[in-house]
């Protein structure tokens, strides 16, 4: 094999694009440039890394193996350039972070931005997925940390309280749910103003609704919770949003907010990671700001074993 960690992180960069024009891109590199050095890896290991379509490209089962090689490889070199900071001054330590959406949206933005101010030589490569997939990072030692809802299974990592989640359902004033509790299954037989398809919440909500036997319909979908209450305030459909959310929104609300029924929308928000006290020196900077906030602090970490 001939390839060095830039060709790893055009690959990461393509199959996350979906496309080498916008890989080559991300990499700093000419189109011609990132296609030539992933025609030198496939040749090189004699097998094919991508299929190539119209629509772009998609990982071949051995460039799906690459891929998660590829992501541990260059963890693991990034760790080694933070234990190896102390010794070389402006070398910068990256941690990444995954968080679902709430986490993304209501409570990192003025922590982290702090943690940024305080740490000038950290960074911070922050992504949102679903839970799920953030736990299976974290496993496969692709990920720092972890913001995740305490619905899924954290066998064989360590947690720690982070916040309460809990999603409300908001409807306009005169719905015809409005008059008292409802259940997530009573509010698929109406529409909803969802947020964007491709966010950590929504796939989390249509997989809430396909595992009660119904799809969620949304009307439209926005990319933020403020566009989802403005639009369910004019009167667009129904919309799930976090407590939080609700209570950031300023003046009067012109909608109502009901409490979901259902166990999983009185969730908690954890931090997780496979060792908190493994964590590379920038990580555990990272880790202890946001220990320190107010749900998370002063507890002690909680492993779940198999």
């Amino acid at each position: 094999m001939h390839f060095d960690l830039i060709d790893l992180r055009l690959y990461l960069h393509t199959l996350d694009a979906g496309n080498i024009t916008a890989g080559a891109s991300r990499s700093h590199l000419s189109l011609a440039a990132a296609s030539a050095r992933i025609r030198a890896m496939e040749a090189s290991l004699g097998i094919e890394l991508l299929q190539r379509g119209r629509r772009g490209v998609s990982p071949t089962p051995a460039g799906k193996a690459l891929a998660r090689h590829a992501r541990l490889l260059l963890q693991q070199a990034d760790h080694l350039r933070q234990d190896l900071a102390a010794y070389a001054n402006g070398v910068k330590g990256q941690v990444r972070l995954l968080c679902n959406t709430t986490a993304l949206s209501e409570y990192l933005p003025e922590l982290l931005a702090d943690v940024l101010r305080e740490h000038p030589n950290l960074d911070i490569d922050m992504q949102e997925l679903p839970s799920l997939r953030i736990t299976q990072a974290l496993r496969q030692g692709t990920a720092d940390l972890g913001i995740i809802s305490d619905a899924v299974d954290t066998h064989g990592l360590q947690t720690l309280p982070f916040r309460d989640d809990p999603l409300l359902l908001i409807m306009p004033t005169e719905h015809t749910l409005a008059a008292g509790p409802v259940s997530f299954v009573d509010s698929l037989q109406h529409d909803f103003v969802g947020l964007a398809a491709h966010s950590a919440l929504a796939v989390y909500l249509d997989e809430q609704a396909l595992h009660a036997g119904f799809r969620l319909h949304a009307r439209i979908r926005a990319e933020s919770f403020d566009g989802v209450m403005r639009m369910v305030a004019r009167g667009a459909g129904l919309g799930i949003v976090p407590q939080a959310a609700l209570d950031r929104w300023p003046g009067e609300h012109h909608f109502k907010a009901q409490p979901l029924r259902e166990d999983w929308a009185c969730r908690r928000l954890l931090l997780c990671a496979r060792s908190f006290e493994q964590l590379p020196g920038y990580a555990k900077a990272l880790f202890e700001a946001l220990a320190r906030s107010p749900v998370g602090g002063g507890l002690p970490p909680k492993t779940v074993r198999q």
